[in-house]
């Protein structure tokens, strides 16, 4: 299992396009992949509705798991793209 935090960059938080873009990348692996605000519960990262219902703002850290083969390209793209201005 591994483990990444992000700082959200994006004015909109992690909402509308970026956590369309997050879902994205997150739904073409084939392993579970999870994300929540720090020191919150995990969502299912593939899911559009419960990534926008964890209301992440402009600011806030956000912690992404994943597990099985790839874990770690996987949270280095999802990184980038929460951490994308």
């Amino acid at each position: 299992m591994a483990e990444r935090k992000a700082t959200i960059a994006a004015e909109v938080g992690l909402h509308a396009r970026p956590a369309a873009t997050f879902v994205q990348t997150a739904a073409r692996a084939a392993i579970d992949v999870t994300v929540g605000k720090a020191n919150g519960p995990q969502v299912n990262a593939k899911s559009i509705l419960s990534v926008m219902a964890l209301d992440v703002r402009q600011g806030e850290t956000i912690v992404i798991i994943a597990d099985g083969e790839g874990a770690e390209e996987l949270l280095d793209e999802l990184v980038k793209i929460a951490e994308a201005p």
